[in-house]
Parts: C-alpha cells; sequence; structure tokens
C-alpha cells in the first residue's frame, strides 16, 4: 500500500478557546497514529482572525517560524502536497462547517460528517427536533433568550445553545437562581437551551463506528455523578486552564469507565443511539450523550460529532474496549473517508 498524505487541520478560525482546545488535543493524534510506513503527515494550523500556516510541528516555536499566509496561498500549498485525506482537528463552528466545506471544493476527501451535519448537531435545539421525530426520547426543552424566562418547572439545565465541553451549563433548582445561570450561559451563545432536568439514574455515552457499511455500537462509557455531590457534569469536569492560559484536562475525579456489555442498559441505548446515527445522517462514526432514568429509560442529551483520533479520546476508547486498537481504527477511519 503506498503512503497516504495525510493533513490535519488544527486550530480556530473565531476563537482563543477552541484555538487552545485544537492545540491540547492534536498532538496527541499526531504523535500515536504516526506511522511512517503508512503515512506521511502534514500540518495546516488556522490561528484566530483567519491565517493559515503549515507547520513542522504544533509546538509554538515551530507554529511562530511557519509563513503566515491568506487562503489563497493555502490552496496552492494544498494543491503542491497532493493531500490524500484530511483529519479535521478544529472545533470551532467554522472549523467544522465553512473548513470542511473548502476541502470538498478542493475534493480532498476528510474523516467524519459533511458540514451539514457538523451545523445540523452544533444546534443543540434542532438535534433535539430532528431525533425526538425518529423516536429518541428528549427531556422537556425550550429555547431563550436575555431577559426570557422557561414555562418548565424546576430544576431545570441551563445551557448555550451551541457551545460544546459544557461551557456555561448549570443545573437550576429554583426561580431564585434561574437569571444569575442564563446570563452566564448567554456569555457562550446568543441564544439558550433549558431543559427539564432528568433526575439519576446514570449518565453514558454511546459511541458507533461504521465498518463495510455497518453501524457498530461500541461498549458505553459511563461518567460519575450522583444525585448530592455531582447531579451534571460540568466543564471544570472536563478541563482546566493553566495560570499560562493553556488547556490540559481536569483533575477531578470524574474519569469514566466502560459499561460491560452485558448491562442491561447497553442494549437500550444502542438502540437509541442507532437511530440518533441515521436521523442525523451521521457518516463514518458519531457520539452520543444519554441520561439514563431511576426506571432505566434512556434520554437524549446532545450529540458530540467530533474526536481527535488520539488513544485517550472517547471513541479510541471505547473502540479499545471492543478489541480495537487506535492504529486499526485510524487506518479504517481513513479508508472509510477515501471511499
Amino acid at each position: 500500500m503506498s503512503v497516504l498524505r495525510v493533513l490535519h487541520l488544527v486550530g480556530a478560525a473565531d476563537s482563543e478557546f477552541y484555538d487552545k482546545l485544537s492545540r491540547f488535543y492534536a498532538p496527541y493524534c499526531l504523535e500515536q497514529t504516526a506511522n511512517p510506513a503508512l503515512y506521511e503527515f502534514h500540518i495546516a494550523y488556522i490561528s484566530p482572525g483567519g491565517q493559515w500556516r503549515f507547520p513542522t510541528s504544533l509546538d509554538p516555536s515551530a507554529i511562530a517560524a511557519a509563513n503566515p499566509m491568506s487562503l489563497a496561498g493555502a490552496v496552492q500549498v494544498l494543491t503542491d502536497l497532493k493531500i490524500d485525506v484530511m483529519v479535521p482537528q478544529m472545533f470551532c463552528i467554522p472549523g467544522m462547517t465553512q473548513y470542511r466545506s473548502l476541502f470538498d471544493l478542493l475534493n480532498i476527501p476528510y474523516v467524519g460528517n459533511t458540514p451539514e451535519v457538523m451545523a445540523l448537531t452544533s444546534d443543540k435545539a434542532k438535534a433535539r427536533a430532528v431525533v425526538a421525530a425518529a423516536g429518541v426520547s428528549v427531556p422537556l426543552g425550550e429555547v431563550v433568550r436575555a431577559g426570557v424566562r422557561p414555562s418548565i418547572d424546576f430544576p431545570v439545565v441551563v445551557k448555550p445553545l451551541n457551545a460544546d465541553n459544557s461551557l456555561g451549563v448549570a443545573l437550576v433548582k429554583n426561580a431564585a437562581d434561574y437569571d444569575a445561570a442564563l446570563q452566564t450561559a448567554l456569555t457562550h451563545s446568543e441564544e439558550v437551551l433549558v431543559e427539564k432536568f432528568i433526575e439519576l439514574g446514570r449518565e453514558v455515552r454511546c459511541g458507533i463506528i461504521v465498518q463495510a457499511g455497518e453501524l457498530v455500537c461500541l461498549p458505553l462509557e459511563e461518567y460519575p455523578v450522583d444525585p448530592d455531590t455531582q447531579p451534571i457534569r460540568t466543564y471544570a469536569d472536563k478541563l482546566q486552564e493553566n495560570d499560562d492560559g493553556s488547556l490540559t484536562g481536569s483533575t477531578k475525579n470524574t474519569r469514566p469507565w466502560v459499561v460491560d456489555k452485558s448491562d442491561p442498559i447497553t442494549e437500550r441505548v444502542w438502540a437509541e443511539a442507532r437511530k440518533c446515527h441515521i436521523a442525523l445522517g451521521c457518516r463514518h462514526y458519531s457520539l452520543f450523550d444519554f441520561r439514563i432514568d431511576p426506571d432505566g429509560q434512556p434520554w437524549f442529551l446532545e450529540a458530540g460529532l467530533y474526536c481527535c483520533l488520539a488513544e485517550k479520546s472517547v471513541i479510541s476508547v471505547m473502540a479499545k474496549a471492543s478489541g480495537i486498537s487506535l492504529d486499526t481504527l485510524f487506518q479504517s477511519m481513513l479508508q472509510n473517508a477515501l471511499m
């Protein structure tokens, strides 16, 4: 098999936070999937503001040394490099939509979902509506703006409509705390989704990969939640910001575990996840969060259709639990994109 020229698309066009998030995750994929016998890796880095660079690594000094250029210059470089396939490592909305569309125009295939699907699922209310129409249970919810109170009875979960990593998410147990939670959420999004709080239960994530055209559900991951001390997962459970502004994984004791396939909840969640994958029009892979109520009923929370394909990425961890190595997973994702 000839060596594939693989481009890792990194950075963020409109957000310092998502730029740091991309540069936090992407190096793990670059390091852990590198195989010179199979791949020739290249990096395209987009900095906030839209300038392109093609650094030799994601070390800050390498990025600084790379020549900044416009989109026109970047397209010429991409053409000269003769890239075979792209791996998206951008988590901002332009990165998930506009930049993927650019690669469609350049006829460069890429791993993961299309810009249309990414745009749909970045809007939590629209994603809820689509999966609900497919028969998946979703919590009662309303979209609100500044100054608007929901008609849903408390407790509710307040979340920015199109932010990720639980930015600005809060559990509001009474009306007195609602305004402050709404203002926090509005710092991350112009609109806010207010959902009825689903009592615990459990909280799990379900990943699906496509193999030979078939949907393969992976072992579930379960997150530590507690009705009294940790009723929902927040930003602090996922990431923390260092003194220099860089991001690292959270130091809180929130590590998930893989659910045994024999657990009765597995088949129920798998069935709902398949409906979500098909209804949303996903390809290559998908990932969904579910809340499980005390009666064992799964409730769709949201779709997270991005993955950096490193060892600790959720899809990779789930695949490993089912006997699929990272090398095999990465290679199969590239081949799916090239089909």
